[in-house]
C-alpha cells in the first residue's frame, strides 16, 4: 500500500512543526485524526499497513509515531519491535481496541512509550502526544542533526553511529543511553534518573543494569575503556558525559 501524502497545517504554526506518522487502517479514523492533528499545527503522514509504516519510519525522520496494533502487513507490535531493533528511537504511542493488560505490557516491553485504548477522547490523545513530544524534545536534538566526540559521530535523525568513519553497531538501549548522556553533557546524572528516562517507567531494572550498559557502551566508544575520556563515573552520584 502506498503511503499517503503528508498533510500540512494551513495556518502558520511554530517555527519548526513536529512531524507525525499516523499508522491506521480504518479510513474514517485516519481522516478524523489527521484533520485534528493538522488543525493543531502538526504535519501528518499516514500509512495503512505495517510494511509501509516500517519502511517510512526507518527511512524518514519523524517526531512521533501513532501506531495502531491491528494492521495488515504486520501488527503494530511487529512494527514497534522492528523499529527498536533498527535503532529508531522516535516516541511511539500505540492505539488499540484491545484493552487487556497483557497487550499493554507487551507493547511497552517492545519499546512503545505510551498506550491508548480505543475508543479514546481526542483531548486525551492530544495531551499524550504533547507529553511525549515534550519529553523527547531537547535543545541538542532540535539544533543539531549530529554530534561528534573523539572519532565517534552520532546522527540523531537517522539513529546511526560511526567510529572512524565505520558503522558502530549499538543495541537500541545503548543508543538511547548514549543519546541521553550526550544531550545532558556536563551534568551529573544519577542511576535512578537513567533508569527512569532511558529504561522507562515500565522497567524493572536495578542500578547494576545501568552500570553494565555503561561498561558495554564504553567498550564501543572509548579509545581506552579502562580509562574513559567521555563517559565519566562520578563516585557516589552517577555518570557525566564530558565529550
Amino acid at each position: 500500500m502506498e503511503p499517503q501524502r503528508v498533510r500540512q497545517a494551513m495556518e502558520p504554526g511554530p517555527a519548526v512543526r513536529r512531524r507525525l506518522l499516523l499508522v491506521e487502517d480504518e479510513p474514517s479514523l485516519v481522516l478524523t485524526l489527521s484533520d485534528r492533528l493538522v488543525a493543531e499545527g502538526y504535519d501528518v503522514e499516514t500509512a495503512g499497513d505495517g510494511t509501509t509504516a516500517l519502511a517510512l519510519a526507518s527511512g524518514q525522520p519523524f517526531d512521533l509515531i501513532l501506531l495502531d496494533v491491528m494492521l495488515p502487513g504486520g501488527s503494530g507490535f511487529d512494527v514497534c519491535r522492528d523499529l527498536r531493533q533498527r535503532g529508531v528511537q522516535v516516541p511511539i504511542l500505540m492505539l488499540t481496541a484491545r484493552a487487556q493488560v497483557i497487550d499493554r505490557v507487551v507493547g511497552l516491553k517492545l519499546g512503545a512509550d505510551d498506550y491508548l485504548t480505543k475508543p479514546f477522547d481526542m483531548m486525551e490523545l492530544l495531551a499524550r502526544v504533547e507529553a511525549l513530544l515534550r519529553r523527547a524534545r531537547t535543545p541538542l536534538a532540535d539544533a543539531l542533526g549530529s554530534y561528534a566526540f573523539g572519532d565517534v559521530v552520532v546522527d540523531f535523525r537517522r539513529a546511526e553511529v560511526t567510529r572512524g568513519g565505520q558503522p558502530l553497531p549499538l543495541a537500541a538501549l545503548e543508543l538511547k543511553l548514549l543519546r541521553y548522556l550526550v544531550e545532558h553533557r556536563g551534568k551529573v546524572i544519577s542511576r535512578d534518573e537513567l533508569l527512569d528516562r532511558v529504561w522507562g517507567y515500565d522497567a524493572t531494572a536495578q542500578t547494576r543494569t545501568v552500570d553494565v550498559h555503561v561498561a558495554s557502551l564504553r567498550q564501543k566508544v572509548e579509545p581506552l575503556p579502562s580509562r574513559p575520556r567521555f563517559i565519566l563515573t562520578v563516585h557516589g552520584l552517577g555518570y557525566k558525559f564530558a565529550g
